[in-house]
C-alpha cells in the first residue's frame, strides 16, 4: 500500500523535532520549549492538535519519569540547566489526519544533542534504538497488539529497564478520534494489519535510574507486509 495520508503531518512533526535541538538551552523550560514547538508547527501549517489541548508535551528532569495524560498536563517552569534529559512529544493534526512523534534530547555541559556523548545517557538512547529494531524484525500484519506488547515488555526487562507508561502500553493505532485508538496492550488480540498505521513509543528508564527515555515513530505495512517508518 502507498504511504498513509499521515505522511505530510508526520513529516512536519519530525522537522520541528529536528530543529528543536538548536532551541533548547540551559535557561529553557518545559513551558518555553512547548511554546517554541507549537509555534514552529503553526508556521508549517499545523496549528491544531488531536491530543486534548497539548500540541507539544514536554517533560524534563525528574518529570521525564512522569507518565500522565495530556488531559492533565501543565508544563513546568523549571529550567533545563547544564545536565538534563528533555522529552518532547508532538501531536499535530490536519483535519482528521494525525501526526505523532516523540524524541529525547540530551543536555550535556549545557549543550543539547539528539545523540548523547557521555555515559549518563548513552545506555538509554541505545535501548530505545534497540527496541525499535526488535519491533521491526518481529511484526507483520498478522501480529496482534498483545503479541507486540509482550515482546516489547520482555525486551525492556531484558535490557535492564522498566516500562514507565501509566497504562503499561507501548503505542496505539492512529485514528481520526482519540476514543478510536487501539492500544498495544495486554489482551488486545486485534491484528496490527487491521489499522492503517500505529505508533511504537516505549517510555522507559534504567531500573532505579533517574531519567525517562522516549522515542516514538509511526509505522505502517507496505504491499509486501513489511513494516515501514512513516
Amino acid at each position: 500500500m502507498p504511504a498513509p495520508l499521515n505522511l505530510p503531518v508526520q513529516a512536519a512533526a519530525k522537522s520541528v523535532l529536528a530543529q528543536l535541538v538548536n532551541h533548547i538551552t540551559p535557561s529553557s523550560t518545559e513551558a518555553s520549549i512547548a511554546r517554541i514547538a507549537a509555534d514552529m508547527l503553526t508556521q508549517l501549517g499545523y496549528p491544531d492538535t488531536w491530543y486534548y489541548d497539548c500540541p507539544a508535551f514536554v517533560l524534563l528532569g525528574s518529570r521525564s519519569l512522569a507518565s500522565v495524560s495530556g488531559r492533565d498536563y501543565q508544563p513546568s517552569e523549571e529550567t533545563v540547566g547544564l545536565q538534563n534529559l528533555v522529552t518532547v512529544d508532538l501531536s499535530p493534526r490536519s483535519g482528521t489526519v494525525w501526526g505523532d512523534c516523540a524524541r529525547s534530547f540530551y543536555v550535556e555541559d549545557g549543550i543539547c544533542r539528539t545523540l548523547p556523548l557521555g555515559d549518563d545517557f548513552t545506555r538509554g538512547y541505545e535501548a530505545e534504538q534497540s527496541l525499535h529494531d526488535i519491533m521491526l524484525r518481529f511484526v507483520h500484519p498478522e501480529t496482534t497488539f498483545n503479541d507486540l506488547y509482550e515482546l516489547a515488555n520482555e525486551s525492556i526487562i531484558d535490557a535492564g529497564f522498566e516500562n514507565l507508561d501509566f497504562l503499561g502500553n507501548v503505542g496505539h493505532s492512529i485514528c481520526e478520534r482519540r476514543d478510536q485508538r487501539l492500544y498495544i496492550e495486554s489482551g488486545n488480540n486485534r491484528c496490527l494489519g487491521e489499522v492503517t498505521c500505529f505508533t511504537f513509543e516505549p517510555h522507559i528508564r534504567l531500573r532505579t535510574g533517574k531519567w525517562g527515555y522516549k522515542h516514538e515513530n509511526i509505522y505502517y505495512f507496505d504491499d509486501d507486509g513489511a513494516p515501514c517508518e512513516l
